[in-house]
C-alpha cells in the first residue's frame, strides 16, 4: 500500500511505571511487535520517540526510521505532527507502540475508506481510537495550528479535519476481538498479551 506506518513510541506508561516500547512481550519488545507486523505493509516505517530515546533495539530492523519528538510531555499530538511532518506518504497509519495485535487487514480496509478524508478514526461506542487511524500528510497543518496556540487534545484536531468514522459493525467484520486496540497501561495487560501471544502462531 501506498502509505507510511507511523509509530508512537512516547515515554513511560505513567500507570505501568516502565517504558512501554521496550516492555517485553514473549520474545520481542513492544515496538519490535509493532515494526514486525507494519513492515512491508507501508512504503516505511517511522518510529516517533522522546527526545534523546533513540536506543530502542531496532537494529535487526535497518528499514526503520527514527524521530524525536520536538517537545516531551505535550501528549500524542506532539508526536503525530512530529510523524507526518517527516513523512514521505499522503496516507500514514499511526499507531501507539504499546497495541502488540496489529490487524493487517483492518488497516488495509481503513486505509481502502479514506478517500475525501483527512482522517480514518475507529469508534467503538463513544470511544475514539484515534492512535489507531489514518492521517493524511495535511493534517499535519491542523495539528501545528493547535500546537502554536498552546492545545494539544486529539479531539480539537479530528474538529479541524474531515473525519470518516469506522464504526462497530466494520471492525467486527474483520477484527471480531477487536484486539487491534488491545493496548498495555497495567502490568496485568502485560500479562494478557503475553499469554494472547502464545496462543497465536508466530510471526514473521
Amino acid at each position: 500500500m501506498n502509505i507510511s506506518c507511523i509509530i508512537l513510541a512516547g515515554g513511560k506508561g505513567l500507570r505501568l511505571g516502565s517504558d512501554k516500547a521496550l516492555e517485553k512481550v514473549n520474545s520481542r519488545t513492544l515496538i519490535q511487535h509493532s515494526v514486525s507486523v507494519l513492515q512491508g505493509l507501508g512504503n516505511e516505517i517511522i518510529v516517533v520517540t522522546a527526545p534523546g530515546k533513540t536506543q530502542l533495539g531496532l537494529e535487526d530492523y535497518p528499514a526503520v526510521r527514527i524521530v524525536e519528538d520536538s517537545a516531551s510531555g505535550k501528549g500524542p499530538l506532539m508526536g503525530i505532527y512530529a510523524g507526518l511532518s517527516a513523512s514521505t506518504s499522503d496516507l500514514n497509519l499511526v499507531v501507539a507502540c504499546d497495541m502488540p495485535f496489529l490487524n493487517p487487514e483492518l488497516i488495509k480496509y481503513m486505509v481502502s475508506v479514506s478517500d475525501g478524508y483527512d482522517a480514518v478514526i475507529p469508534r467503538i461506542g463513544a470511544m475514539l481510537e484515534p492512535l489507531h487511524a489514518v492521517y493524511r500528510r495535511a493534517a499535519k497543518d491542523a495539528a501545528a495550528e493547535l500546537i502554536g496556540q498552546g492545545m494539544y487534545s486529539l479531539r480539537q484536531l479530528l474538529a479541524k479535519v474531515r473525519v470518516k468514522y469506522i464504526e462497530e459493525q466494520e471492525i467486527d467484520s474483520l477484527d471480531p476481538g477487536r484486539l487491534s486496540f488491545f493496548n498495555i497501561n497495567f502490568p496485568e495487560d502485560l500479562t494478557k498479551a503475553r499469554e494472547l501471544l502464545r496462543e497465536k502462531p508466530p510471526s514473521s
